[in-house]
């Protein structure tokens, strides 16, 4: 599920710290090693300085990590997924930051991993779901474009940028810290920032068991399909709460607080914002 790849982010000095991933349940065959398949991969295309292409199959995760820099996403026009990036610095040399390639048994992960530090205690290291990027200073910033197939699903990560996802056709994760989420798809979406708004369009009835959006400084809307069910938690501290849909309350209800149900209920959609309204709005 989409969910094993959602994660916290923890800023020490500069850095971007994730969790490992959860381990395979006991019992079943451990999970291979991930590969590393590529690093500064030649041949991009001219203006960018960095170029990937490759099939995935439907349902399997195409991944993309950044520090510093935005990450875009738009449907691809064909059955493969691209994915390119140009570096900028003012200060810092844009080749010690490094674009790795890394396949493994749930899609491709790439990430931005910046040169470690001599203090460093620990290297900077990228994998499926997890990465440490100790910056110190360094001001390259990475903006990543993402071109992705219908049924391949997005994960995409930053620590300071926007993560923008336009019309696509499968489920998509979304997370940064000091920057805003916007999602559109016709597959299901969860996102988390900290210092950002949240906006999120899905057309998906189809849903796991939980989804999430999560945010501390900025509002949550979401544009939901006719038909959508669901437990709904939201709750604000500093803003408020309002909802196209019928709620049947249960348990709490006010401006700043509401526990519910939408339709038949059934998947549990949890927002949480500190100071920012929350939107659930019916899609036109």
């Amino acid at each position: 599920m989409m969910r094993n790849a959602l994660f916290g982010l923890v800023l020490l000095a500069g850095s971007a710290v994730t969790p490992a991933p959860v381990l395979s349940p006991a019992g079943q065959a451990p999970v291979p090693l991930p590969r590393i398949i590529a690093l500064r991969p030649q041949g991009a295309q001219q203006g960018v300085d960095f170029q990937w292409k490759g099939r995935l199959a439907p349902g399997k995760t195409i991944e993309v990590r950044g520090v510093n820099g935005d990450v875009r996403a738009v449907l691809a026009t064909g059955p493969e997924v691209e994915v390119t990036a140009v570096k900028r610095a003012r200060r810092s040399d844009p080749d010690e930051v490094d674009i790795r390639v890394i396949e493994h048994p749930d899609g491709v992960t790439i990430c931005a991993i910046y040169p470690t530090s001599r203090r460093a205690r620990r290297e900077n290291y990228c994998g499926p779901g997890e990465s440490h990027n100790n910056t110190e200073n360094n001001d390259v910033k990475v903006e990543f474009t993402v071109r992705v197939p219908a049924g391949v699903r997005l994960a995409g990560a930053t620590v300071n940028g926007d993560v923008m996802v336009e019309s696509l056709r499968s489920d998509v994760l979304a997370t940064t810290v000091n920057g805003s989420v916007e999602v559109s798809t016709t597959g299901y979406a969860e996102a988390e920032t900290v210092n950002g708004s949240i906006r999120a369009a899905m057309q998906s009835t189809k849903l796991p068991n939980r989804l999430d959006f999560r945010t501390v400084n900025g509002g949550i809307t979401l544009d939901l399909p006719e038909g959508f069910s669901a437990e709904v938690e939201a709750q604000t501290v500093n803003g408020d709460v309002s909802t196209d849909f019928p709620l049947t309350v249960q348990g709490r209800f006010g401006p700043r607080r509401v526990t519910g149900r939408i339709g038949a209920g059934g998947p549990r959609l949890s927002l949480q914002t500190v100071n920012g309204s929350i939107r659930l709005r019916r899609a036109m």
